[in-house]
């Protein structure tokens, strides 16, 4: 018998809608975030700090690793669904996309969450207006153990 006690694994997820980049990552620190999975399309921002290279070497100095998943990211004709406040529709159409598109990128997620911590970024901050909801959704289905926290 071992003495390891199975984790459970956790995920969080946040938006940085209304944050600075000090606030951001600070969040993520305090809640002891190891590692960054960033699920925007394309991880260009045209807030200071936010787009992929400027967010990567951020989270490094704060020990955080960063990931950007293109696959996972919601397409613009996605997207302009929720923006039009259809994100019932959006997230019907986003869930067809991830699941015959990039069900990979979805499983191989699901696969590495364990003992770190990882944290799903988008720009969001309602996480129940983000295409970041239905990825946690799909994933609970392939990890029904899995426990979420919205930051």
């Amino acid at each position: 018998m071992s003495n390891r006690q199975a984790v459970t694994p956790r995920l969080l997820t946040v938006g940085y809608e209304g944050r600075s980049l000090e606030e951001l990552i600070g969040a993520l620190a305090d809640a002891g975030v190891d590692r960054l999975v960033d699920v925007r399309e394309l991880p260009l921002s045209r807030r200071r700090g936010f787009s992929k290279s400027a967010l990567s070497n951020a989270l490094s100095e704060a020990r955080i690793e960063y990931l950007h998943v293109k696959a996972l990211g919601n397409p613009k004709p996605i997207r302009e669904r929720y923006w039009a406040g259809d994100v019932e529709g959006g997230a019907a159409v986003y869930r067809g996309y991830l699941n015959n598109g990039s069900r990979s990128a979805l499983i191989e997620l699901a696969h590495s969450l364990g003992a770190d911590l990882a944290c799903l970024l988008c720009f969001e901050r309602d996480h129940t207006a983000c295409h970041r909801n239905v990825i946690v959704e799909e994933l609970q289905k392939l990890r029904p153990e899995l426990k979420i926290c919205h930051l």
